[in-house]
């Protein structure tokens, strides 16, 4: 890979894993998303959260406060993070106890936000075009691929969403790729070697650590 696609991939994964990849506490997810098809979904989705962060100078500047609430508000009701965070830890999930699946969850969310979130004050004229989708009316599972168009080359952006069982809850996005490299298969690499090192807990300190060292460069 040449150092400009190199680059453009640093950058963006920095903006984008701040704006899907967090666990939500509290928001609301609109009516209407329940009877929307998927890629128009993450056509609002983006286009809510690029305006938002226009418009937000505290967000610009790297406020984690701002940056934590837009994602929580904006991102995550749409997002299964659980089935993320336990796809990227891998087999190690199943016997991973309550505690520890909750810690797991918290710490990969903090390491995903503080790791990303200075990149935020990038966002200027970006837009998010929706490339066709492939899939049946009955398909519970789908891909769907975007580009973002801005300054230089446009950028390789898809997602991969389920529908969720029950009526009502529309569609969630649990991976994301990033110029042909999606994001929990990079994490489950990484988190293997941790827990073949040092176990479940050994994973859990060592984002926890990154944390804290993320969080001295915010």
């Amino acid at each position: 890979m040449d150092g400009k696609v190199s680059m453009q991939r640093r950058s963006l994964n920095r903006f984008l894993a701040a704006l899907a990849c967090s666990a939500a506490f509290v928001a609301h997810v609109p009516a209407h998303a329940a009877d929307e098809a998927p890629d128009l979904m993450i056509k609002r989705l983006s286009t809510e959260v690029l305006d938002s962060i226009r418009s937000d100078k505290a967000i610009q500047s790297g406020d984690m406060n701002r940056i934590v609430a837009l994602v929580d508000a904006k991102i995550m009701p749409n997002v299964n993070f659980q089935r993320m965070t336990a796809s990227a830890v891998g087999p190690g999930w199943r016997q991973a106890t309550p505690e520890q699946r909750k810690r797991l969850q918290e710490e990969f969310k903090t390491l995903l936000v503080r790791t990303y979130a200075g990149a935020l004050s990038q966002v200027s004229d970006q837009t998010i075009a929706l490339k066709p989708m492939r899939a049946a009316p009955e398909d519970k599972e789908v891909v769907v691929r975007t580009e973002v168009r801005g300054r230089g080359d446009p950028i390789q952006l898809d997602y991969r969403l389920e529908k969720t069982p029950g009526e009502g809850l529309g569609w969630k996005i649990y991976n994301l790729n990033v110029l042909g490299v999606w994001l929990v298969e990079t994490y489950r690499s990484q988190f293997a070697q941790e827990i073949s090192a040092k176990g479940l807990d050994g994973l859990i300190a060592t984002l926890a650590e990154r944390n804290k060292a993320n969080a001295k460069k915010v």
